[in-house]
């Protein structure tokens, strides 16, 4: 699936495309008169008597080529349930072969800065699918064209969020691949390869944790045949030397608990003890696209916690980073 967006100024009237609109939390219908057909007009009000108007959006098919979808807007909408609608509204055109959308902003009644970006973020989010190794491939296309001079969103905005979406995404993929392809090697190595977004990245394997002292984290992996590494993914954005923020994620790539074995029924969800790690490089990969002004810095843990004759046993003693002993 593929999702292309266009902005455009013109408005089209009597357009025989599908043709989003915005209206208030009543669906009142009487702005739509300049948007549509007198037709249209009438049809709609007509469908709109027997409605639960308490939904958030309603799809009227004028024909089997054109539908025309209303999206209603509360007066104090949040952000939040903005990107909420968006995302709405991807879950009823996700269906059938190739389509195309007209969006018209002018539409928008609110004074919500930046409305049709966070709806277009919020549908975009709602798109992800990992479908990596699936045999069959989704050649759809989905197009949406923004109609209309007001609250178009601004160059800088579309960067931000493209920004945000590729961070987001970048962690689902993480999170989404299987413990034989995600382990702690191949984790580190794709880690390296954030290097072409201008961040600073630092690796630290098995024998540089060992002289580090990092026996906790060394402890847990030492059952795997997989290395154990402790990866610092630097960004400095701020024109000075100010303490970055500090985000630290838990990347278990498999846990099977070790020889505290973890039930089978439980086993199979047991990759998503990384996804810990994957919001903290998604969320500096965005900052890194986005040239956020901030430094920052993530720090993740790469382990595979596994059942071998060097695992780990319930009741070994070993020091940490700290100097403090842990059983």
């Amino acid at each position: 699936m593929t999702i292309k967006i266009n902005l455009k100024k013109s408005i089209l009237k009597n357009t025989s495309s599908n043709l989003v609109l915005f209206v208030d939390e009543k669906f009142s219908a009487n702005p739509l008169r300049k948007y549509i057909s007198s037709s249209e007009f009438s049809y709609i009000i007509d469908l709109l008597k027997s409605c639960d108007l308490s939904k958030n959006l309603f799809v009227f098919e004028l024909s089997s080529k054109k539908k025309i979808i209303l999206v209603s807007v509360k007066k104090d909408i949040k952000i939040s349930d903005i990107e909420n609608l968006g995302a709405e509204f991807y879950g009823r055109i996700n269906y059938g072969k190739n389509s195309e959308y007209f969006i018209n902003s002018d539409s928008i009644a609110v004074n919500q800065k930046d409305f049709i970006g966070h709806f277009l973020h919020g549908l975009k989010l709602k798109s992800y699918e990992f479908k990596k190794y699936k045999s069959k491939k989704d050649t759809r296309e989905i197009t949406i064209s923004v109609l209309g001079k007001k609250n178009k969103p601004q160059p800088k905005d579309l960067l931000k969020f493209k920004a945000l979406e590729e961070g987001t995404f970048y962690a689902r993929d993480l999170v989404s691949e299987p413990g034989n392809i995600l382990h702690p090697d191949e984790y580190a190595k794709r880690l390296k390869s954030l290097k072409k977004f201008g961040l600073k990245i630092n690796i630290y394997d098995k024998k540089k944790l060992k002289k580090l002292g990092m026996n906790a984290l060394l402890g847990v992996g030492q059952g795997s045949i997989r290395g154990s590494y402790l990866v610092t993914v630097e960004w400095n954005g701020a024109r000075n030397n100010s303490k970055p923020l500090a985000f630290v994620g838990k990347g278990v790539c498999f846990d099977t608990g070790g020889y505290s074995l973890k039930p089978a029924k439980f086993m199979e969800d047991m990759t998503y003890d990384m996804a810990g790690s994957a919001v903290v490089v998604g969320l500096m990969k965005s900052l890194a696209l986005r040239k956020a002004k901030i430094n920052a810095v993530g720090v993740v843990g790469l382990v595979e916690n596994m059942v071998s004759g060097n695992a780990q046993r319930p009741g070994d003693i070993v020091k940490s980073y700290s100097g403090k002993t842990i059983e």
